[in-house]
């Protein structure tokens, strides 16, 4: 059997990538939630100076935008990372694991900045392209939504971009396999919060009450019929109530009951029936028990979307470094979020996985024992040299 032969510049970033795993270790041990990453917005731009980005800070509070104008090529790319970490106690028992009790990168985070880190000190020293280059590290993509905040506050036209794309680390595929899809690719995500007042009593006599742990209870299993009975069979939606919280003691019937509900689904107009559902069916089912609900239904981040000709010449781009064998075209829809798709409701552009191991000892995001892949530094930072140089290039449509 022939050997397969590592692309060249997967080789090159090979041999940068231990300064920049070095910076992932150090990421990783001093993590920051959204809007608090003052530190590491700090080490970004540090290094982004270094290599000769001019640099802007302060979009979205810790923002970071480095930028690298080369020849006077008319395109403009943006590539983005997001910085923030997660509330959440580590157990990865890690020599570089976090040192702030409660808080740790358990989505890769640190791994992302670093990977775009490592290509732009290739680019800045290395890079051929003709054009304008625009590197956003992201705050706050686990909460509030860094995206938007960046976005209305100007980052667009600032930093203005006829692309834009982002990559995400997943486990559970193979180390630096890299998955595509064209269209929605991510759910949206809503919050939404129930309300139930009703008459509070004694638990001997409800005939003087109005329940609203009855009602709750009731509109929980309603609230499963909107998916099985209005959305399309082949369409994806997911209402879950997460929390249900009423009363105190077991002979005292409460006057308040609240729910707590997620609500998520791949497609825009299935959101909004989902929503009008939900609406409708929560007052019926209140009225019908005598009790007010007030539905309090908050929109957080929109389906992502990713645009054909953006995806395309990211799976191209892809196969030349990886060959065939180690992407997937197109993957399938995600049932998670991600504020990214705020920035492609105004730039076209795609957001992509590279696998982060398989396995036993291999855990899901958002997990306590959670950790990034630092092969995938080299690889990621590869796939970033070589888009920025294609999109860029001088000979581009």
């Amino acid at each position: 059997m022939q050997a397969v032969v590592e692309h060249p510049l997967i080789t090159a970033l090979r041999q940068r990538a231990p300064a920049f795993v070095e910076l992932r270790r150090d990421l990783h041990r001093h993590p920051e939630l959204g809007l608090h990453e003052t530190r590491t917005a700090a080490v970004v731009a540090e290094r982004l100076q270094a290599f000769g980005y001019a640099v802007h800070r302060g979009l979205a509070t810790t923002g970071v935008v480095g930028t690298l104008q080369r020849g006077n090529g008319p395109r403009r790319l943006g590539l983005r990372a997001d910085m923030d970490a997660l509330p959440l106690q580590e157990t990865s028992g890690r020599a570089w694991a976090s040192v702030h009790a409660g808080v740790m990168h358990a989505c890769g985070h640190d791994g992302h900045t670093a990977t775009l880190l490592a290509a732009a000190e290739h680019l800045a020293s290395e890079g051929r392209f003709n054009g304008t280059l625009h590197l956003i590290f992201q705050p706050a993509e686990e909460h509030p939504g860094g995206a938007k905040l960046m976005v209305e506050q100007g980052l667009f036209e600032r930093f203005p971009c006829d692309a834009v794309f982002a990559l995400h680390n997943m486990p559970g595929v193979p180390s630096g396999h890299f998955v595509f899809r064209d269209g929605a690719m991510m759910a949206s995500s809503d919050d939404v919060t129930v309300t139930l007042d009703g008459t509070g009593g004694h638990g001997a006599m409800p005939h003087l009450a109005a329940d609203p742990v009855v009602a709750a209870a009731a509109i929980v299993m309603a609230l499963q019929t909107v998916v099985s009975r209005n959305v399309d069979p082949q369409a994806a939606a997911v209402v879950t109530v997460g929390a249900l919280h009423a009363g105190e003691a077991n002979n005292v019937i409460p006057a308040q009951a609240v729910l707590q509900l997620s609500v998520r689904a791949h497609d825009a107009a299935v959101r909004d029936l989902l929503e009008a559902r939900i609406h409708a069916l929560v007052q019926a089912q209140a009225a019908s028990f005598g009790v007010h609900a007030t539905v309090d239904y908050r929109r957080d981040y929109p389906v992502l979307v990713n645009h054909t000709a953006e995806t395309a010449l990211a799976r191209d781009v892809a196969r030349e470094l990886v060959g065939d064998t180690d992407f997937t075209s197109q993957g399938p829809a995600l049932g998670g979020s991600e504020d990214f798709a705020v920035m492609l409701q105004h730039v076209p552009g795609s957001y992509l996985l590279i696998g982060n191991g398989s396995g036993p000892g291999s855990c899901m995001v958002h997990h306590p024992g959670y950790d990034f892949d630092d092969t995938n530094i080299a690889i990621g930072a590869a796939f970033w040299v070589r888009l920025a140089e294609r999109f860029l290039s001088s000979t581009a449509d």
